[in-house]
């Protein structure tokens, strides 16, 4: 083996080494060679064959699970931890937990009062807008005031009179075309034609030619 290979296979031995043992737990080839490709730039076949090598030489573990292996760091190397080391990792895991369930909670309130935030309008869009605001209301006061101040205002009488001359009108125009349809419809009982040439024929214009329909009462 040349000496820049075996510097490469050496520095994948320490970089698996080391992962294992920080990590403490086991994993495949596959899911080793996943978590480290990207940072290190290892490749899967140096990744199977490191591992196969560190086992052979004792510094890792590994076992048959199923179908394919799994390798651990050698736990003979780490500290005997008693049951009351263990109880007293148990509370820190328990209370590191719930303050990362209270940060998270945290988070989402902040990310939520920032969308908040950003949905709403900057100090000058604000300023710009009550301008428009004050321009719009100044405009109203105006129309209102030449209103108030015009001397041809409809009375109430008024008012009530000329809504009478629309019932009237109103109740007329019905008529009218109901006496129209009526005396047509009796014509066209005999006519040989259709509807459409008679009125043609007769000159008749329907509010519907005229794209006219009757008001509501």
């Amino acid at each position: 083996m040349s000496k820049s290979r075996a510097e490469a296979a050496a520095g994948a031995a320490g970089i698996l080494l080391r992962y294992l043992q920080e990590q403490n737990r086991p994993y495949s080839a596959q899911d080793v060679f996943g978590n480290l490709q990207r940072e290190h730039g290892l490749g899967k076949a140096v990744v199977v064959k490191t591992l196969e090598q560190l086992a052979q030489q004792g510094k890792i573990k590994e076992k048959m699970y199923g179908k394919q292996k799994i390798y651990f760091a050698d736990q003979d190397q780490f500290d005997m931890v008693s049951d009351a080391d263990l109880q007293g990792l148990d509370a820190k895991i328990v209370a590191l937990t719930a303050k990362v369930q209270s940060l998270q909670q945290s988070c989402r309130y902040m990310e939520a009062e920032l969308k908040e935030l950003s949905s709403a309008l900057t100090t000058p869009e604000m300023q710009k807008e009550i301008q428009e605001l004050k321009k719009e209301c100044a405009g109203y006061r105006e129309r209102l005031k030449n209103i108030k101040a015009a001397t041809n205002h409809v009375t109430p009488e008024e008012k009530e009179q000329v809504y009478r001359e629309r019932q009237k009108y109103y109740k007329e125009w019905r008529k009218r075309k109901r006496m129209a349809t009526e005396l047509s419809d009796a014509i066209l009982e005999g006519y040989p034609k259709s509807k459409k040439q008679f009125f043609e024929e007769v000159g008749i214009e329907t509010d519907e030619d005229c794209n006219v329909t009757l008001p509501d009462p």
